[in-house]
């Protein structure tokens, strides 16, 4: 029997760029239509939908063809502009949401079930704004909270054929700190009164970081349940680490950020000209 997850939207930004992508693509999207009754925004942005083609027949072999609660939309990439404008595909998905808690949610982690309903709960009746689904690790506390899994499809497979057992995914892992990305649960109503995603930061890094920080700065209730998240690994294009480009104008933007007053951050996300299209 499913799990009653329908107060929470996930959704999922993606462009599926490598074999190891599309295996997890398919994974994380099975698992949660399969374990919950909840719903999935995906945004597929690329010169073809790799998702549509190769993805969801899949999806809906597993499924039974049970897929209503999916919704995909694909975007024709520009040629002459090919980076991944991931925090504007987050906002206009999250203006899809009609439910009290969104995920914003990468499309290469799993969390233990259990993870999902404290998450939801926190928002829903305990009033956080936003919830960091594991706990907290760095080099100073020498804890480690992210589950890196160096999954094949055979590891994959045995995990969904098998009741989503995280026992197989442990067995193929390693360890390393969690701190700012992954996935956020988030009020829908705190996200879009926060500034929702800043669509100034282009590609990749560091706005997990700037996320938080804005969060804190601006006095909403942010929480963590303290459990890992699970990590399934995959090749790096330039929208996924340092090579990408804007890199040292995101790092920029970011310092420019944190110099701020409570008051002028305040001001600085009611200011914001992308706002205005949602």
């Amino acid at each position: 029997m499913k799990i009653d997850l329908r107060d929470t939207t996930f959704i999922i930004p993606i462009r599926i760029e490598s074999e190891d992508r599309l295996r997890n693509v398919i994974t994380i999207c099975c698992f949660l239509l399969e374990n919950f009754n909840t719903r999935i925004i995906l945004k597929e942005v690329d010169s073809t939908s790799i998702f549509k083609e190769r993805a969801l027949p899949q999806i809906k072999l597993y499924l039974g063809n049970n897929v209503d609660d999916l919704t995909h939309i694909f975007e024709k990439i520009d040629p002459d502009d090919p980076i991944f404008y991931r925090m504007r595909y987050i906002n206009q998905m999250l203006s899809m949401v009609d439910t009290t808690v969104v995920a914003n949610y990468d499309c290469d982690v799993l969390l233990p079930i259990s993870t999902y309903l404290k998450s939801e709960k926190a928002i829903v009746e305990d009033g956080f704004d936003v919830i960091y689904p594991y706990a907290f690790g760095d080099e100073n506390n020498g804890l480690q909270f992210c589950r890196q899994v160096w999954a094949d499809d055979d590891v994959v497979s045995s995990f969904l054929s098998e009741d989503c057992n995280f026992s197989i995914l442990d067995s193929k892992s390693t360890t390393a700190k969690a701190q700012y990305g992954h996935v956020q649960f988030f009020n829908k109503s705190s996200y879009i009164d926060a500034g929702m995603e800043n669509e100034n930061f282009r590609s990749w890094g560091p706005e997990d970081q700037e996320r938080y920080y804005r969060f804190e700065k601006l006095g909403y209730k942010i929480g963590r349940v303290n459990d890992y998240v699970y990590h399934i690994e995959h090749s790096r294009g330039q929208d996924s680490d340092y090579a990408n480009p804007y890199h040292g104008d995101n790092v920029n933007l970011f310092n420019y950020l944190k110099s701020l007053t409570q008051q002028e951050l305040r001001s600085y996300y009611s200011s914001q000209k992308y706002l205005r299209k949602y």
